[in-house]
């Protein structure tokens, strides 16, 4: 059973243009009357970041939800839109978060993600595509070329909030895949059908995410490169993290948007970087498209619930009993109902 949402209202905005830069995507978020500002049922796939995916074509707009978690609010209100699976024709709900914020107002370090996976766990959600600008480490990854990263590199520095296990409760997940290979699977059997459509598609790559929000020195742009990393950015962690603790499936898809700074063309500004999100936006929407699509086909309904991570969390604790804090547990007990009884 999930655990009820409180909801709350936020002061309506105008929306900006939906190319917000940090090398991510954000969605727009757009207030609007009639909207409703709750959902029955639960939701169990999710986009964090994206280009203009509310405006796809075949999806409806259902809800706007406030959702309010032990660990604050999330980035921005989280949007419901509903698509016909294309099996049974039923609507599909899906989920919309803007990492970034509404405006892009939080800067990478400051992103509530703790707040984001809850958010996002405690409506059902138990898969992620995360869409994520990139800079290239690698001459043959091209601006507006796709990746689909198998590894990761952790390069923050501490001071983002990374896990739920604190406070009194310690908790050991395993992260030797960071990403979801079975998603992975799926989004580039998506990919690599719009190659005929413009689609360029790397099946494999190394997330290089640094703190930020400055871009990197050129010594250790090629530091990176030295290392294997395939791509650089500022998004993939703790996000990763955390959907892992949460038991929710999760897959990154990258867009190069630079070549970072190791190469000798123009060095990466923010010029550069929304001129590629602009012009690959179509591309972008059509491969989100292609993977939600795929993604609402029953063949695919143990995957998108996460059956191979279902109460992989309620055996990880190492915290007995007595020694846990009242806190701890009870914020562990929002995120996962019954486990700790």
């Amino acid at each position: 059973m999930l655990t009820p949402v409180r909801f709350f209202t936020r002061p309506s905005k105008p929306p900006l243009s939906p190319f917000h830069f940090s090398r991510s995507l954000s969605v727009p978020y757009r207030r609007m009357a009639g909207v409703p500002t709750t959902y029955d049922g639960p939701v169990h796939i999710a986009v964090i970041g994206g280009t203009g995916v509310q405006s796809l074509p075949g999806f409806t707009l259902a809800a706007n939800l406030d959702v309010s978690t032990p660990w604050g609010s999330p980035s921005s209100p989280i949007s419901i839109l509903q698509h016909p699976s294309p099996t049974t024709g039923k609507p599909i709900p899906i989920a919309f978060l803007s990492r970034h914020g509404v405006h892009h107002e939080l800067a990478p370090h400051e992103v509530p993600n703790r707040a984001n996976l809850a958010a996002l766990r405690s409506l059902g959600v138990r898969t992620i595509i995360a869409f994520s600008a990139v800079g290239s480490l690698q001459e043959e990854i091209r601006p507006r070329d796709f990746v689909v990263p198998d590894q990761v590199i952790d390069r923050t520095k501490g001071i983002r909030p990374f896990t739920f296990f604190e406070g009194g409760m310690v908790g050991h997940v395993g992260f030797g895949d960071p990403f979801d290979e079975g998603l992975a699977k799926i989004v580039r059997k998506c990919g690599h059908s719009l190659e005929g459509e413009g689609v360029r598609l790397h099946d494999k790559g190394l997330v290089i995410c640094m703190e930020g929000p400055q871009f990197s020195t050129r010594a250790e742009s090629n530091l990176y490169r030295s290392w294997g990393g395939s791509v650089i950015n500022m998004s993939a962690l703790p996000e990763a993290k955390l959907a892992r603790e949460a038991e929710i499936a999760y897959q990154m898809i990258c867009m190069a948007t630079d070549y970072d700074c190791w190469h000798d063309s123009e060095d990466v500004n923010v010029e550069m970087v929304m001129g590629h999100m602009k012009a690959n936006a179509e591309n972008a929407r059509r491969f989100v498209g292609a993977v939600l699509n795929e993604l609402c086909k029953e063949e695919h309904e143990d995957q998108v619930l996460a059956k191979h991570l279902d109460q992989m969390t309620k055996f990880s604790i190492s915290t007995h009993k007595d020694g846990r804090s009242k806190e701890a547990e009870e914020k562990l007990q929002w995120l996962f109902p019954g486990y700790f009884d």
